[in-house]
């Protein structure tokens, strides 16, 4: 082995059928580590055949992995495009053997959408040294040698051969392995998207394509939604909080051993129980919650060129005002007055990012100046990782020991658990003192509802983060956390039942479809997007709304 490395390793030129071999050995052993893992805790040993067809796999792999590099390594543009799938196949290997995830377009999409300050957190020097030792010296090895070709008849008779004689291999054993490669393919469709380099090249193609395919002049929802309220002279203003990596399973509110709502549960809220999140990364979920489309038919890009629920309400009358500060309102409040927290606020903010109390300045005085109905949307930085201990101020250090680093697969599971949790309690003083501002304005037909965008995994099964494909993301990601607050005037303008809203609200099933078609009826705007079925808040209505639809 030794002299097999000096030989690579002090050769100046090499031949570019050996470098393909090469560089396919490398990628199947040293490149696909979350593959292996994923195909060791899921592949079944039960008998011959199944041991069989899990030795088979690496042939397969190799043969996949033969061709494509066989079409790719060409004179002049070979070298060049080796040594970058080199470098991003590393970084790739990194983030899913160490997070748990998985690279799909969705997750290319969040990748493009992602502020530079996120990217920033993902850089330690554990991350450093795997993309030095496994990405940028195997490339500057091969941007050093010589690649050296056959005459063109013999280099593409000798590709052809090669590769002819891994596919009768693979034939050979395909009518015997067919079943449990169909099987296995069948039950574990994700394991696509953990395959270097074909994950992320097939993934951004798909990404861009769609991009590219959706573009499309802009759609207006509906010209005739007007405001159509209760008569009553009442001036409303509601505020929705979209909470960032919160998960509801972490919520004292709902049976959490951590008393992580302190605040919150010394308000007069509907707490609710069993919501699901539209998406598993911010990027899809945060323009979902204001689509009027059901999960299922939501497109993240169609979503850039159509009107959302904040169109509607300006339109209809409400002054609107987003406050950012997370990585960007993903296109959701392009068309309305909004405001980027300043990270150079010495009081809140570290430079790169700020702590969510930062959305309170002004607040209060935005309400006393105001004329007529407002609706505002406060999205947090929240619960965002993996710099969990960057969420909160040390006053909100309860649960300790914390994971105060980047690289929280190095913590403890209770490290991670306890720093997660600070950020909890944090929200839990951010919305319950949006609450407490809101109490400052009795006249005001007043409400607030806090959803959080999507759940987080903490190490549960060796996964970290969010951004799983929804199909098979667990519930840690999916299940959020959602509550709702209304003065007294909001409950009898409104004319809701809040008894019987708090019973719906233990007892139901909700999701981010539901918030859109609620919160339009809540602002008693009337549009022909409003579904009755969708609205929360309907069966606990004493009066039905006025509807022209």
């Amino acid at each position: 082995m030794k002299n097999l490395l000096s030989y690579f390793c002090n050769r100046s030129e090499l031949l570019a059928t050996h470098l393909i071999t090469i560089v396919s050995i490398y990628f199947l052993v040293f490149l696909n580590f979350s593959f292996w893992h994923f195909v060791w805790v899921h592949a079944d040993f039960a008998n011959f055949t199944n041991g069989l067809f899990v030795l088979s796999i690496p042939l397969l792999l190799f043969t996949v992995l033969y061709l494509f590099f066989s079409l790719l390594l060409l004179p002049y543009v070979g070298k060049p495009l080796l040594v970058i799938l080199l470098i991003i196949s590393a970084a790739t290997n990194y983030f899913m053997y160490q997070f748990g995830v998985f690279i799909d377009s969705d997750m290319i999409r969040n990748t493009f959408e992602t502020n530079p300050g996120e990217i920033k957190d993902l850089i330690t020097v554990r991350s450093v040294l795997w993309l030095i030792l496994l990405g940028i010296l195997p490339a500057i090895w091969l941007a050093r040698i010589k690649i050296t070709f056959n005459s063109f008849k013999n280099e593409v008779w000798g590709r052809i051969k090669r590769c002819g004689i891994l596919l009768v291999c693979i034939l050979v054993l395909l009518p015997f392995l067919y079943k449990e490669y169909a099987s296995f393919g069948r039950n574990n469709r994700q394991v696509r998207h953990l395959v270097n380099p074909f994950n992320y090249t097939r993934s951004t193609l798909r990404y861009f394509w769609k991009e590219y395919e959706k573009r499309r002049p802009f759609t207006k929802l509906d010209e005739d939604a007007e405001l159509l309220p209760y008569p009553d002279k009442k001036q409303t203003v509601f505020v929705v909080i979209v909470g960032e990596t919160a998960r509801s399973m972490n919520f004292s509110l709902d049976g959490y051993e951590h008393e992580t709502n302190p605040k919150l549960k010394k308000q007069d809220i509907v707490n609710f129980r069993h919501v699901h999140s539209a998406g598993t990364y911010t990027a899809f979920s945060v323009p979902a919650i204001f689509s009027f489309l059901s999960r299922k038919d939501f497109n993240p890009t169609e979503a850039k060129y159509t009107e959302n629920i904040l169109d509607l309400l300006q339109q209809t009358g409400y002054e609107i005002l987003w406050k950012e500060n997370d990585n960007g309102c993903k296109g959701v409040c392009e068309r309305v007055p909004h405001i980027e927290m300043d990270v150079t606020n010495k009081q809140f903010c570290d430079g790169k990012y700020c702590h969510d109390e930062i959305l309170l300045e002004g607040l209060e005085q935005f309400l006393t100046n105001l004329k007529g109905h407002a609706f505002i949307v406060l999205h947090t930085i929240g619960s965002h990782g993996p710099t969990y201990y960057r969420r909160y101020p040390d006053q909100f250090k309860q649960f300790t020991p914390t994971c105060d680093t980047e690289e929280i697969q190095t913590c403890t599971h209770e490290q991670i658990i306890n720093t997660y949790d600070n950020t909890l309690l944090y929200t839990d003083y951010i919305v319950s003192s949006v609450i407490d501002i809101l109490k400052k304005f009795p006249a005001y037909e007043s409400g607030l509802l806090y959803v959080s965008d999507h759940g987080e995994s903490l190490g549960e099964n060796g996964i970290y983060l969010h951004g799983l494909p929804y199909l098979i993301a667990p519930k840690e990601q999916t299940s959020v956390p959602m509550i709702v607050w209304m003065n007294d005037v909001m409950k009898s303008s409104g004319h809701i039942d809040y008894d019987c809203l708090k019973k719906k609200a233990t007892e139901e099933t909700f999701s981010h479809d539901n918030l859109s078609h609620s919160l339009l009826a809540l602002m008693e705007v009337d549009s022909k997007w409003y579904d009755k079925k969708l609205d929360i808040f309907d069966s606990c209505r004493t009066v039905a709304l006025p509807r022209k639809f």
